[in-house]
């Protein structure tokens, strides 16, 4: 599947800017020019060498915090985006396969979770944990976890019934072992989808959190955080917002693009290429080579 994703020209561009992104949250605060929390005389300056992306209101290096914030912004999204993940398909997974107690119970607290308003959720955990962008993301990963629980019923409900599957619980087979050998690789590529999306809305809400102020103990730099402080000195810097809003929008944008380049290699699109390749292949194997100098 990876190979059909980057034959794709979405696919390619959508794994350059995660690299891109990735790189940014790696390295950013090794690159950063100059200390993010030092503030100076110099505030609000214009773009120059010494600052090239102007300084805020406190007279700090914006390409520095735009740069050390990257981090914060890149991990909390992976975090929401993986919690959900662990805490939503097995469950979905097992609900088909160990009987109707097991799934109505799991079915309820899906639509429980589903119900709650996860902005103010977090809200209300960070008001009993302490400001913290780690327990708000555990707690709206858990809050999204209902997405990929869906999708992994739904793609296992669609195999479970099969000739093959049923041929396995007759034999005795156990439920692990027709998960890991029937079921897993028809439940993969819609969760690979599902991931791929969950990370975009990860970074909304990680954006939106630190827009507000929640999660991130200021002065620390966060995509969102420099988003809101800039609306504030529009009449000085109207240009301001336009990086940090840039690279949230291109992060959000190539999730979404991963997301539709996998749903489509796994598809009926994906399986003719793939097909394409391999009777490429077989012709190339079974073409006479043409000796050095000669004819057939």
């Amino acid at each position: 599947m990876v190979r059909n994703v980057l034959s794709l020209t979405t696919g390619r561009i959508a794994v350059a800017l995660l690299a891109l992104i990735a790189l940014l949250a790696l390295l950013g605060p090794l690159l950063a020019p100059q200390n993010p929390l030092a503030t100076s005389d110099d505030t609000l300056a214009a773009v120059s060498s010494a600052h090239w992306l102007g300084t805020d209101h406190l007279g700090r290096d914006v390409l520095s915090r735009l740069l050390d914030g990257s981090r914060v912004s890149v991990l909390g999204s992976l975090e929401v985006a993986l919690t959900a993940l662990v805490v939503g398909v097995l469950p979905g997974i097992l609900s088909v396969q160990l009987g109707r107690v097991f799934e109505w119970i799991t079915l309820r607290l899906a639509d429980t979770l589903v119900a709650l308003p996860f902005l103010l959720f977090a809200v209300a955990v960070i008001a009993l944990l302490g400001n913290g962008i780690t327990q708000a993301m555990l707690v709206t990963g858990v809050l999204v976890s209902p997405l990929f629980y869906r999708v992994a019923r739904a793609a296992t409900l669609a195999v479970a019934r099969s000739p093959y599957v049923e041929a396995a619980i007759v034999a005795g087979a156990s439920t692990g072992w027709i998960v890991r050998r029937h079921v897993w690789a028809k439940v993969l590529p819609p969760i690979a989808v599902a991931l791929a999306q969950t990370i975009g809305v990860g970074f909304v809400i990680v954006s939106s959190l630190t827009f507000l102020g929640i999660g991130v103990q200021p002065p620390a730099p966060t995509w969102g955080g420099l988003l809101a402080s800039d609306l504030g000195y529009l009449g000085q810097r109207p240009w301001a917002p336009l990086a940090p809003a840039l690279l949230i929008t291109l992060t959000v944008w190539a999730s979404n693009l991963l997301a539709d380049a996998i749903r489509d290699a796994s598809g009926e699109a994906g399986r003719a290429l793939a097909g394409r390749r391999t009777a490429r292949a077989h012709r190339t194997a079974d073409a006479d080579p043409v000796p050095s100098g000669g004819t057939r």
